[in-house]
């Protein structure tokens, strides 16, 4: 059975708040982002940690890949900081990784705050 957009998002969170419950801030963005794929995996939900996404501009493919820190189900894009506190910087950031990579839903997640859930912004493409 396959998940919709918002039943995937919940147990993506799921599995960051549990992260973050075991981990706390202040650490960097690589062992948090080890440490989700461990909890994806765990749920059985297949992912793709630092995935390459190539830039076109006007049809022709520039040579500037970028990499997205994770991609749930070939849906939910996965951008993750520890910050001191998102900027809109990052904000721009995902809705432009979102439009290039054509995925419908991103969540970017700060792990370096006391309460995780004022760490998270959902977008939708």
């Amino acid at each position: 059975m396959q998940l919709n957009h918002q039943e995937l998002t919940q147990k993506v969170i799921g599995c960051a708040i549990e992260v973050h419950r075991e981990l706390g801030p202040g650490l960097l963005e690589s062992a948090y982002q080890q440490c989700l794929a461990y909890e994806l995996s765990r749920k059985g939900l297949a992912f793709e940690m630092e995935k390459s996404q190539p830039v076109f501009y006007k049809g022709v493919r520039i040579d500037c890949d970028f990499r997205l820190d994770l991609v749930v189900e070939n849906t939910v894009l996965l951008e993750l900081k520890s910050v001191a506190a998102l900027d809109p910087i990052h904000d721009a950031q995902i809705i432009t990784y979102l439009k290039l990579s054509n995925l419908p839903v991103g969540l970017l997640m700060n792990f370096n705050v006391e309460v995780f859930k004022n760490g998270i912004k959902r977008f939708v493409r």
